[in-house]
C-alpha cells in the first residue's frame, strides 16, 4: 500500500497499538495547522514592517499649514544703544555738623578800607566750633569718627622668653638658703621606705629642671637608679619652695639647671 506523507494516514500506522493520547501523536497530527498559522503571523509581521514607513509618510504633518516656517528669516540690525557718559561729578557735600561752626578769620595787619570781613566776637564763639566756614549745626547729626591713629609711640620692651643655661647667666638660680639647704630638704623629705630598704643599692640620681622667672620649677626630668627613686625625686622637686630665679642683664630670665642627688646604700 502506497502512503502519502502529505496526508495523516501514516500517523495511524506509526502509532498503531500505541497510546495516541501521548503528546507526540497530537503534535504531528496538528503540525500542518500550526505551520499555516505561523506562516500567516510571519507574513503579517513582515508586511507591517514594510508598510510602516509608508504609513508614517501618509500621516498629516503638524507644520503643513504653517507657512511662516518656510519664510526666509532676515536679520535686523538694531541701532547702537546710547551710553550716557559719566562725567566727573563733584563729591557730595559733607553732612552738616552737630554743633554750629564759626568761620575763623586770620587776623592780619591791614588798613581799615582793606578789611572786608570782621573776625567773630567772643560771645559768638560760645558753644561753637572753629572751622574754615560758618555753618549751621544739626543737633541730630552723628559726629564723624576721625582716622585711627597709631597710638602713643615709645620704647616697647619685649619680654625675654629665652631659656638660658645656668653656666652662662650672670646670676645663677638658687634654692632659698643655698644648695646645702636644698640637699637637707631632700634628705629630710625623701621616702624612708626606699633608702632604709636593706636591698637598696644606693647611687646617684640626676635631675634636670627649668627655673621659671617666678622661681617655680617646670620641665622636671630624672634619671634614676630604680626602686621608684625617680618618681620620688620628681615629687620632692614639685613640692620644694620657689627658687630665686636667674638674672641676665639685670632682668629675671628662665634658666635650665642640672644637679645630682646621691643616695646612700640601704641600712647605712
Amino acid at each position: 500500500m502506497k502512503l502519502d506523507l502529505l496526508k495523516k494516514q501514516w500517523l495511524d500506522i506509526v502509532f498503531e497499538g500505541r497510546n495516541k493520547s501521548y503528546g507526540a501523536y497530537q503534535l504531528r497530527k496538528d503540525n500542518s495547522k500550526v505551520n499555516v498559522i505561523a506562516l500567516g503571523i510571519g507574513a503579517f509581521v513582515f508586511a507591517l514592517a514594510v508598510a510602516t514607513p509608508l504609513l508614517i509618510d501618509m500621516l498629516p504633518s503638524k507644520t503643513d499649514g504653517d507657512e511662516s516656517l518656510n519664510e526666509k528669516i532676515t536679520t535686523v540690525k538694531l541701532p547702537p544703544k546710547k551710553v550716557e557718559e559719566i562725567k566727573n561729578l563733584p563729591p557730595p557735600p559733607p553732612p552738616p555738623p552737630k554743633v554750629d561752626q564759626i568761620k575763623f578769620v586770620k587776623p592780619v595787619v591791614a588798613k581799615t578800607e582793606d578789611v572786608h570781613e570782621d573776625p567773630p566776637k567772643m560771645d559768638d564763639l560760645k558753644e561753637k566750633n572753629i572751622s574754615d566756614k560758618t555753618q549751621k549745626g544739626d543737633p541730630t547729626a552723628i559726629e564723624p569718627i576721625g582716622p585711627v591713629g597709631d597710638g602713643p609711640k615709645g620704647n616697647i620692651v619685649e619680654e625675654d622668653t629665652n631659656l638660658y643655661n645656668s653656666a652662662g647667666v650672670e646670676v645663677k638660680p638658687e634654692f632659698p638658703g643655698g644648695i646645702d639647704k636644698f640637699y637637707k630638704f631632700i634628705s629630710n623629705n625623701f621616702d624612708k621606705g626606699i633608702i632604709e630598704d636593706e636591698n637598696f643599692p644606693g647611687g646617684r640620681i640626676m635631675v634636670s629642671f627649668t627655673v621659671e622667672k617666678d622661681g617655680s620649677l617646670s620641665d622636671i626630668k630624672t634619671r634614676d637608679i630604680g626602686y621608684g627613686t625617680g618618681k620620688e625625686a620628681e615629687r620632692l622637686l614639685r613640692k620644694c619652695p620657689r627658687w630665686a630665679p636667674a638674672e641676665q642683664n639685670g632682668k629675671k630670665v628662665r634658666c635650665s639647671y642640672v644637679l645630682p642627688i646621691v643616695l646612700a646604700k640601704g641600712g647605712e
